[in-house]
């Protein structure tokens, strides 16, 4: 996303204005999003969440004043005929407002937050109750920061780093970090840019095969799995003795075997961690099976990995 500086206060200040007229949305998948606004009622804003959680044209005497100037400040205002539309969305995630890219995410530096990310958000929070005295925790690829915002009640103590490649995304954890009143550090790049060991490492992988290789979908080889596993060893290398990676992700299974898995645990093992691995979903994503990348593939899998460094 291409936000400006100037950009920060004002989407701050929608968040604001959202929550005070008592916003709620649930994101969901792109293909059920897709489904849902294609029905009669869904064609232009009727709602609040119309607007920024269906991403609904509306008319442009639809919003109150003060929303629009401040989707007109912050550059996220746009047309669509004789309509607008706004170029953000944002979904609730245990008790807080995340801002992130609109429907469709189609941009190369498109900011997803789908149901990967309450899954994700309820394994770390699961999670890290069981790591004592965390005081790092960098959530790498951070995206908005929906994952590391619904984990800081629980390390009350840490340093919480936001790592992600993508400056727009960035820009947009930082507006949802002070909307939530989380105080976190921004870096810019990968977990190299990141000093120091850590305690804790979260992180939500891309883990699609992406013909358009956008940021937060593509996944890379092994059917989207290789992101998931490279950073899965980059992180286990940076973890303080006992300290832990908690890598949410999804895999491939082809023939009943998860290859994703047999790799994490030869290299944990290889690096002398533990690895705890379970499924957390069975089967999700499942339309994607129809595209060529996927013949041999007979479902996608969320999984759940729990590494740990020894003492």
């Amino acid at each position: 996303m291409h936000l400006t500086e100037q950009a920060e206060p004002a989407l701050l200040e929608l968040l604001q204005l959202l929550e005070r007229a008592g916003y709620d949305f649930t994101a969901v998948t792109n293909a059920t999003h897709a489904l849902v606004v294609t029905r009669q009622n869904k064609q232009k804003a009727a709602t609040l969440r119309d607007v920024f959680g269906w991403s609904l044209p509306f008319a442009p005497d639809f919003l109150p004043a003060a929303m629009m100037s401040l989707l007109d400040e912050a550059g996220v205002l746009e047309r669509q005929g004789e309509l607008l539309r706004s170029g953000v969305r944002v979904a609730r995630i245990h008790g807080q407002s995340i801002i992130h890219s609109a429907y469709p995410t189609q941009d190369r530096d498109a900011v997803f937050f789908s149901p990967d990310t309450y899954r994700f958000a309820d394994f770390v929070r699961a999670e890290l109750g069981r790591i004592p005295g965390v005081k790092r925790m960098v959530d790498l690829g951070a995206g908005p920061g929906g994952g590391s915002i619904a984990a800081a009640p629980l390390v009350p103590n840490a340093r919480i780093t936001l790592c992600d490649i993508n400056p727009g995304a960035l820009r947009l954890a930082r507006i949802n970090a002070r909307h939530a009143g989380v105080e976190v550090e921004i870096v810019e790049g990968s977990l190299d840019a990141v000093g120091g060991a850590f305690d804790a490492v979260i992180a939500n992988p891309p883990f699609m095969v992406d013909e358009e290789s956008r940021t937060y979908r593509d996944g890379g080889d092994m059917h989207g799995g290789r992101m998931s596993l490279d950073w899965g060893v980059a992180a286990a290398e940076r973890l303080s003795p006992g300290g832990r990676l908690l890598l949410y992700t999804g895999s491939a299974i082809v023939e009943g075997r998860d290859a994703l898995r047999e790799a994490l645990e030869r290299e944990m093992g290889r690096r002398g961690c533990s690895i705890r691995y379970r499924e957390i979903d069975p089967d999700i994503y499942g339309e994607e099976l129809e595209k060529p990348a996927y013949a041999e593939v007979e479902r996608i899998a969320a999984v759940g990995a729990v590494v740990e460094k020894p003492q």
